[in-house]
């Protein structure tokens, strides 16, 4: 049970389970009809358990995965990483607060995430899991996107940010964290904030194997909350989330050695930016140190194939 759901007056996100709407219907664009919510950077999808069984933005099965909400009949759904050439699109929804946020206050934060994958779209494989899911609170209105307005740049900041890949197809992750306004914030948008050389993924099938391939995310979004409450919203003390949080590279940005943790018996290459092999070989333990003092300052990719599935971690090397 998500403890902000049964404490609505400590949450300040209006509809945070994305039940209230005008009707159920499957209505272009395909986030109109929901109330307080709205797109702010593309087309995101109102997923609807009233809608008959299989419908483009149905639930449990639909275009994007199988999955049913995590409370409720309804959720959000949106790409959430998309790798096309130079454009690098994403959508994001945003939200008008019940309340502005007091300046010096902390306030918890929580939402739960899901990886979408297994809908009845003609070629389900195409979706992947990526990182830095998560929420940005603005002070001033976020105008509406419509069909032709550019796309915006991701600003490369979240206050909350799931720091790991959101590969869970099955249940919901848990996304929260904590942060103290510097501002009166107004409103809180939900999505993945950052450019795709910041961002790491994991694909549920090698793009060797399946065709066509198409390197996109989408990600499903339920009960977010937002308080000043510290009971108020769902944190996550629980093992399973602290496990979770460990991290796979370490540190990073790197100076002398990099540290790939949790991944013994992969297979593991690292790519310089210009897609160049430089390292390559077996990890043979859950702590497997990689010597780097001697390679150029700059940005490198890690990639890795970890239980059948092809994950990719960026990192850094630092003076």
């Amino acid at each position: 049970m998500v403890l902000c759901a049964s404490t609505n007056a400590q949450n300040v996100v209006p509809n945070p389970g994305f039940e209230e709407a005008d009707s159920c219907s499957d209505q272009l664009p395909p986030f109109e009809g929901i109330h307080d919510w709205y797109s702010v950077n593309g087309s995101p999808d109102h997923l609807r358990g009233c809608l008959p069984y299989g419908d483009f933005r149905g639930l449990p099965m639909n275009y994007f995965t199988y999955q049913e909400p995590f409370e409720g009949a309804s959720c959000a759904g949106m790409y959430t990483y998309h790798q096309n050439g130079p454009i690098e699109y994403r959508e994001w929804i945003a939200t008008p607060l019940l309340e502005p946020l007091v300046v010096g206050q902390t306030y918890y934060c929580s939402f739960r995430a899901n990886a979408a994958f297994g809908g009845n779209a003609q070629n389900p494989e195409f979706w992947l899991a990526n990182d830095k899911v998560g929420m940005l609170f603005k002070t001033l209105a976020i105008p509406a996107w419509n069909v032709g307005d550019p796309y915006p740049a991701p600003p490369n900041h979240a206050h909350i940010a799931h720091p790991q890949i959101l590969a869970d197809t099955v249940g919901w992750t848990l996304v929260s964290g904590s942060f103290v306004a510097d501002s009166a914030y107004r409103y809180v948008m939900i999505g993945q904030f950052f450019r795709n050389a910041l961002t790491d993924t994991l694909h549920f099938a090698d793009p060797n194997s399946v065709s066509p391939w198409y390197p996109w995310g989408y990600t499903l979004v339920d009960a977010v909350c937002v308080s000043a409450n510290q009971n108020g919203c769902d944190l996550g003390q629980g093992g399973s989330e602290a496990q979770a949080a460990v991290p796979v590279l370490f540190p990073n940005p790197a100076k002398d050695q990099l540290v790939i943790g949790q991944r013994g018996g992969t297979e593991a290459q690292v790519l310089d930016a210009l897609g160049r092999v430089l390292w390559q070989g077996r990890v043979s333990s859950d702590r497997w140190v990689v010597d780097v003092g001697s390679w150029a300052r700059g940005a490198y990719v890690l990639r890795m194939t970890h239980r059948g599935r092809v994950e990719t971690h960026t990192f850094v090397l630092a003076e």
